[in-house]
């Protein structure tokens, strides 16, 4: 089996797992008369307005058949009401009565003392944990979580972070690019002697972090007494796009103007194409270019400066 084949069994016994966790194979949920499909329809025109029959189709991938014997059953109990849409004729809107209100408020306070059990059995650092990675996963596949928001913060460095960054650089490069564990030895080489040789006043490291989550990283150390050098520029690609890559190499600059360095160089390779991108919008030009073999792939180093 292929690795797509092993993840995609990854993924579905996690579902297998959740679903028995959460108890939504239980016949009826909650205790209720209601199967989980039925309640999910009555949480959304709950907390939606103007929904019609096609909306709740497309947002539940539910079949138009089940759904209106499901919409015709809740109307003969007085749970919802019909009414024209009035933008277009042919629709017609589904909205919950006053007996529909009531029927589901009990069964989402049952769902929360469900939740909160489950979740008090866990300590409160594993409660954190486990939460953070259930938004993780809602954002990978799509759906930024009510909690997350696109601000970050730059701190200096932490214990645990150089090792936190060796570990990182190493997978990204291997999972994006096929990198072998010389950039890894590479990354340590570097981070092991900026933290022995560490020069707080010309050099320095800066840290993204963002939900208490580390999600970036650059460093900036004395290649001579006028020239800085920008080394191991990293985001994480969970927060890419966020603008932290650029924000980074400014801080870089920013630094390097404020002790004194007339220039900036840096080494980078072409295939880093995005990397590249950030580079040539903060003014940096290629002076040398080489192939080379490393890191288990022939690649072609870039040197690229500008003056500050």
């Amino acid at each position: 089996m292929d690795q797509l084949g092993q993840r995609t069994e990854i993924v579905r016994r996690f579902n297998r797992f959740y679903t028995r966790q959460i108890g939504v194979l239980h016949e009826h949920l909650l205790d209720s008369a209601f199967s989980l499909t039925e309640v999910r329809i009555l949480y959304e025109l709950a907390h939606r307005e103007q929904l019609t029959s096609a909306d709740l189709c497309r947002e539940l991938g539910l079949n138009a058949g089940y759904l209106s014997r499901v919409i015709a059953g809740f109307e003969k109990q007085g749970l919802i009401a019909k009414t024209r849409s009035p933008t277009d004729a042919r629709a017609t809107q589904l909205q919950l009565t006053e007996q529909g209100q009531l029927t589901l408020a009990p069964l989402i306070e049952a769902s929360r003392r469900e939740v909160a059990a489950m979740l008090e059995r866990l300590p409160p650092t594993a409660q954190q944990e486990l939460v953070a990675a259930m938004e993780q996963i809602q954002g990978l596949l799509g759906e930024p979580s009510p909690s997350s928001s696109p601000s970050y913060i730059l701190r200096n460095p932490q214990p645990g972070d150089m090792g936190w960054i060796i570990h990182r650089q190493a997978v990204l490069y291997a999972q994006e690019y096929g990198w072998n564990n010389e950039y890894e030895a590479l990354v340590a080489e570097i981070l092991a002697k900026f933290v022995r040789e560490f020069d707080p006043a010309r050099e320095r490291c800066w840290i993204a972090e963002k939900d208490g989550k580390v999600i970036g990283s650059v460093f900036i150390v004395r290649q001579d007494d006028t020239t800085a050098k920008l080394r191991l520029l990293y985001v994480d690609p969970c927060a890419r796009g966020l603008g932290i890559g650029s924000r980074l190499v400014d801080e870089c600059l920013r630094f390097s103007r404020q002790v004194g360095y007339t220039k900036m160089v840096l080494w980078t390779n072409s295939i880093l194409t995005d990397a590249r991108r950030i580079y040539d919008k903060a003014g940096f030009q290629l002076v040398e270019e080489e192939a080379h073999h490393s890191f288990g792939k022939d690649l072609v180093g870039q040197v690229l400066a500008r003056e500050l």
